[in-house]
């Protein structure tokens, strides 16, 4: 019998302040596990995965470090492949004024160890265990690489007022929901044009100001000035995100040492992003979108 596309979901295993895990009842199947749903049409799994924990609970949450993927069989014929992050609730944590539905008749903080024995599959016990092994209290900061630009041989004024495509826009819009993902609260960007234009849409959307820094730009960059960025950066408590340019950013994975890490240059392409989740400075992990 012929194999189906596998149906792809996200979600998250949300804790608070003291470890409690959050998990819900579904009533159909009688079951206790994380919050987590299908992905929509185009969507992609980090905006899903946010998307879905608060259609499900009511809490707005922001992402940690990434899981490792479930997959598993889904009738004869298919697998679901559940794509899962570490998640921090954003504001409240009260569920005591959910609405039961058909789909979720039941939300509930529970400690970890009722929680191991209150979720109905193993394979939802491994991915706590894996949440388990990582570093609590991370933030994340957004690397990124500007969105498709205007060909430098195609513009005759000063490079760093050269604009985004209407592609390049484009990208920028469908970076929102990413960005906010991980409750970005700095923007920091190049001054360049194409720079400060990729993160613009997000500012608007979220209310944070653009901060630009001649220190970020191909013409003002230096290991110095970088080095300066990034330490102010990994050193706030909240999440943030850079956006540079392909020349500046392998500086600003010098800086982070991630080279000695083991993590080798991912060369992003224009509008990709590289997730660094920090503790107090030190890198715990990282996530390629």
């Amino acid at each position: 019998m012929a194999q189906r596309p596998d149906v792809q979901a996200a979600g998250a295993v949300v804790t608070r302040k003291g470890g409690d895990v959050l998990v819900v009842h579904r009533p159909r199947y009688d079951d206790w596990s994380f919050p987590k749903g299908k992905l929509n049409r185009g969507e992609h799994v980090v905006a899903a995965a946010v998307r879905e924990v608060g259609e499900e609970t009511g809490l707005r949450i922001r992402l940690g470090p990434r899981l490792p993927t479930q997959r598993y069989p889904l009738g004869r014929t298919r697998h679901k492949v559940v794509h899962y992050w570490t998640a921090r609730v954003v504001g409240s944590d009260d569920v005591s004024g959910y609405q039961p539905n058909a789909e979720i008749d039941r939300v509930r903080w529970v400690s970890r160890k009722k929680a191991r024995r209150l979720l109905s599959y193993d394979f939802d016990r491994q991915t706590l265990a894996d949440a388990d092994g990582l570093p609590r209290g991370t933030r994340a900061l957004v690397v990124l690489r500007h969105t498709k630009a205007r060909a430098r041989k195609t513009w005759k004024k000063d490079d760093r007022q050269r604009p985004l495509l209407a592609l390049g826009r484009q990208q920028a819009e469908r970076l929102v929901p990413l960005l906010a993902a991980y409750d970005v609260e700095l923007v920091a960007s190049s001054s360049s044009a194409r720079c400060v234009q990729t993160v613009t849409p997000y500012a608007e959307r979220s209310g944070w100001p653009v901060t630009t820094y001649d220190a970020l730009s191909e013409e003002g960059a230096t290991a110095a000035s970088v080095l300066e960025v990034v330490d102010d950066l990994m050193h706030h408590r909240e999440c943030a995100v850079l956006c540079t340019h392909r020349p500046v950013l392998p500086t600003v994975y010098d800086s982070m040492r991630l080279q000695a890490l083991g993590i080798e240059d991912p060369k992003l392409e224009p509008g990709r992003m590289l997730v660094i989740h920090h503790r107090k400075g030190a890198v715990v992990a990282v996530e390629l979108h």
